[in-house]
């Protein structure tokens, strides 16, 4: 199974490289869309990581204190509202910089 897990991912990293390398009109940079991609995966990804473990920390003190239910329930959404625009940020400067 490790073996097979390896020749995929060996087959999609030259996949996904070999438009990397081909030649650009006019002289444009063709790393940015490939940076571009992997950075706003690489933010997705990890806002997704953070927002579960608010989640997670968030349910695990109400099921320990049920009556400060207001207050984790504030906190909870102004950390999601945090964690989701550093997604967003992310997403905006990476449309200003490959337009």
């Amino acid at each position: 199974m490790r073996k097979l897990q390896y020749i995929f991912m060996a087959m999609a990293a030259m996949l996904i490289t070999a438009p990397a390398f081909g030649q650009a009109a006019g002289g444009e940079n063709q790393w940015v869309p490939l940076a571009a991609g992997l950075s706003m995966a690489l933010a997705a990804g990890l806002c997704g990581l953070g927002q579960g473990k608010a989640t997670a920390s968030a349910t695990e003190a109400l099921a320990r204190n049920p009556g400060a239910r207001p207050g984790i329930f504030i906190f909870l959404i102004l950390g999601l509202a945090f964690i989701e625009s550093l997604a967003l940020f992310t997403f905006a400067i990476i449309f200003a910089k490959v337009r």
